[in-house]
């Protein structure tokens, strides 16, 4: 069974309430950019519409493409032109073509810009479900791994080890917890 909230991989994020701010000459500036390099402002008012609070975004660039209906060529050579104007800062990750693509803070940002670092940023990152392999896709529930909260005890169970060697000193006996049976009863009846 999903939660509520559950949403199939490669779904868009909604971020209700999420603000996004503009300094007034890099709004008019991108004006600008929407008559110079029409594919260009596409792409980055897209990546400022995604962007996490560390001006941050990390999206294949395929992702991006059918995002907007263009090529992967045409999302290439609009990133590399926002990049060139000082638009946005490509933020390499490995040797391949994967990259963060980091939004000038001087143009939009999303929390208080002392709080942003390049050294040390967060990024929103979308996953395209085209590129995901069946594995990642599945979304059965996680293996859960059994927790202790405070106040609980650990209850052995299962065949164990062999008895020890040795016996127990007169005092020190193991003191295993044990289930009453009206504690349960009682915890089924909640």
């Amino acid at each position: 069974m999903r939660p509520a909230n559950h949403q199939p991989l490669g779904s868009p994020v909604s971020r209700p309430g999420h603000w996004v701010q503009t300094e007034r000459k890099a709004h008019e500036e991108w004006a600008r950019l929407i008559s110079r390099k029409p594919r260009a402002a596409e792409v980055l008012h897209l990546l400022v519409a995604n962007m996490g609070d560390g001006n941050a975004l990390v999206i294949p660039q395929k992702a991006l493409a059918a995002m907007i209906g263009r090529s992967v060529d045409t999302v290439q050579r609009a990133l590399a032109d926002l990049a060139a104007e000082k638009w946005i800062q490509i933020i390499r990750i490995g040797k391949g073509k994967e990259a963060a693509y980091v939004i000038n803070d001087r143009v939009a940002w999303a929390q208080s810009r002392d709080k942003l670092r390049l050294s040390r940023f967060s990024a929103t990152i979308v996953a395209n479900a085209e590129d995901q392999d069946n594995v990642a896709l599945d979304t059965a529930p996680l293996r859960r791994i059994p927790t202790l909260y405070p106040g609980e005890r650990q209850l052995p169970g299962g065949p164990g080890l062999p008895p020890v060697s040795q016996p127990f000193f007169e005092g020190m006996e193991p003191d295993l917890p044990a289930i009453d049976q009206r504690e349960t009863e009682g915890a089924d009846h909640r």
